[in-house]
Formats: C-alpha cells, sequence, structure tokens
C-alpha cells in the first residue's frame, strides 16, 4: 500500500531561505526520475516524521504535489550531525510497472547451535540489495540460522532460492558467521583443580607413638 504524503512546491533558493523553512517547520526536498524533471518541494516536519517512523524508509510514497500523484522511494534522508532531525530528503519517482533496487535490511531469526555450544553469532552484513517490484517491497529480509554450527557462515547462496525476488549480491556474500570462543573462556571452561583430595582417615593414627 503507497503512503500519501503532500508536498508543495518551492522556489530553489539560498541556504538562508531553507534555513528558515525548518524554523517554520518544514523540511526541504527534491524529487526526481521517471517522466519528470527535478523539482523543489517542502513537506511538514511532523507529519513526514510520524509517516516515517511508522513505515520505515523503504516504502513507497504516493507524492501529492499542488494536487498531482507522484509514486516515488526515498533516495536519501539527511539530517543534523548534531541534533539527528532531518535537514533535506531526495525522492525518486518510479514506474510501478518496473522493478527496482532497494537495500533491504536482514534480520535474523532462530537459535543457532554454535550458540547454544559457546559460540558468537557475527553480522558483517547487515543489507542485501534486491530487485523487486514497487508493490512487493519487503520491511526486512528473515534468515534462519537454527543449523549454523561454530566455525560456519551462512551465505547469500544458501537462502537466494527462498525468495521471490532477486538478491543482488554475490553467492559468498556473507550474512552470518559463528566463531569459536576465545582461548581464554575454553581455559576457563577446562581448568582442572589440582589442589590433592584430603582423605580423612577412619582408624588409628600410626604416625606418633603410642603412651
Amino acid at each position: 500500500m503507497n503512503t500519501v504524503l503532500t508536498a508543495n512546491k518551492r522556489q530553489k533558493g539560498r541556504q538562508s531561505s531553507l534555513t528558515q523553512l525548518r524554523q517554520n517547520g518544514a523540511i526541504p526536498g527534491v524529487v526526481y526520475g521517471f517522466q519528470m524533471e527535478s523539482t523543489a518541494i517542502t513537506l511538514d516536519a511532523r507529519v513526514f516524521a510520524k509517516l516515517l517512523a511508522a513505515h520505515g524508509t523503504k516504502s513507497v510514497f504516493q507524492l501529492d504535489v499542488d494536487g498531482k500523484r507522484i509514486n516515488a522511494v526515498l533516495s536519501e534522508v539527511q539530517r543534523c550531525a548534531l541534533k539527528g532531525n532531518i535537514k533535506h530528503v531526495d525522492f525518486k519517482s518510479i514506474n510501478m510497472s518496473e522493478e527496482l533496487e532497494v537495500e533491504i535490511p536482514v534480520t535474523v531469526i532462530g537459535d543457532a547451535i554454535g550458540v547454544a555450544d559457546g559460540g558468537f553469532l557475527l553480522q558483517p552484513n547487515r543489507e542485501v540489495r534486491i530487485k523487486v517490484k514497487p508493490t512487493e517491497i519487503p520491511e526486512t529480509i528473515e534468515i534462519d540460522v537454527t543449523n549454523v554450527a561454530i566455525g560456519t557462515s551462512l551465505y547469500v547462496g544458501d537462502i537466494r532460492q527462498q525468495f521471490s525476488f532477486e538478491i543482488l549480491q554475490e553467492d559468498d556474500y556473507t550474512l552470518v558467521t559463528i566463531t569459536p570462543p576465545s582461548a581464554e573462556n575454553v581455559q576457563e571452561d577446562d581448568t582442572v583443580d589440582d589442589t590433592p583430595e584430603v582423605i580423612e582417615a577412619t582408624g588409628k593414627n600410626t604416625s606418633e607413638p603410642e603412651a
């Protein structure tokens, strides 16, 4: 389902005018791409922040720009380095009948046997790039790590056939790996108490002479 977002055209101006827009509760942006020229726009900052929190950055937005509906995806979100608030957004208009390339987060599910055996699960890559129809963009890709043992990994080639869309990374692109426990931890676990066992004698002590 498309997320409708109202936007207004704006004149491209100086940095001072963009600062004034932000102070007035608006976000400057631009939309470009399929069958249109680059168009400068403004968005309501609060409305956009709520939609972004509810639907994420991978949604297809239906921009209502002065009454004209444009199907678009987020191309870039610029944030203030100090405060984290949104400074500028780029939208790319799309053809809803054509596939597009998007980055999708990878979510790990299941309890890996390697972790149960003391290993550590690492995710060297937390996103994959896929080619998919705009109406079928997933929020995340779930991968089951239940059978991943210590010293082994899960690659794109292991999961590629599970999905209807195309994953663009090569088969050897690592998603999950489980490393063995550190030598220090192993030594702690394998430490043997060498203290000799003291056995209490039940008979007469013969080490001292009788009175």
